[in-house]
């Protein structure tokens, strides 16, 4: 079983019709699963990219 680690939550917000009319929408965080050291974990897209940037840098 992979581990959460993102704090990240999804973005709630007013949909908006030409008529003006607002129903609630939810915009979900992109979570995924990543390998890190050998350990499935769940990030989402832009923290693995910013962790796969920053160990290419180190290695």
């Amino acid at each position: 079983m992979a581990t959460k680690i993102t704090r990240k939550k999804p973005n709630f917000a007013n949909a908006r019709s030409h008529a003006l009319n607002s129903t609630k929408k939810k915009q979900g965080v992109n979570l995924q699963k990543v390998t890190i050291n050998g350990e499935k974990v769940i990030l989402s897209a832009r923290e693995a990219r910013t962790f796969k940037k920053n160990n290419k840098k180190a290695a």
